[in-house]
């Protein structure tokens, strides 16, 4: 890691909830939260969690030095709105195949965002 740079993964306390134009796309009592130098807080949740058959995959993949290569999956007026790291680094491994919605489409008093 870069000197000052920091991941932590711990399990979430908190159930998550993700609404997206009042159709719920996730709900969990298993999230992660995945803490990062310079950037919010962000919930990944297991896929057996995750209406997985309302998204579709996304050609889209990015990387990150310190997480790996992500790739996406969209809604049909959301393209890109969820992430998730198929083969993480070792330093955030329990993040694996979780997925990560953009903490704006994390909703609910339930949510802990």
């Amino acid at each position: 890691m870069t000197t000052g740079h920091r991941i932590t993964v711990e399990r979430g306390d908190r159930r998550v909830r993700v609404v997206r134009d009042g159709r719920v796309l996730a709900e969990s009592d298993r999230a992660l939260v995945l803490h990062e130098t310079g950037c919010p807080a962000r919930w990944y949740i297991p896929p057996e969690d995750v209406r997985l058959d309302l998204l579709t995959p996304s050609a889209t993949h990015t990387y990150c030095p310190f997480k790996g290569t992500a790739s996406y999956w969209s809604l049909p007026d959301a393209p890109d709105l969820v992430w998730s790291y198929p083969d993480p680094k070792p330093a955030v491994a329990p993040i694996k195949d979780h997925l990560c919605f953009y903490d704006t489409d994390v909703d609910g008093p339930r949510a802990g965002v």
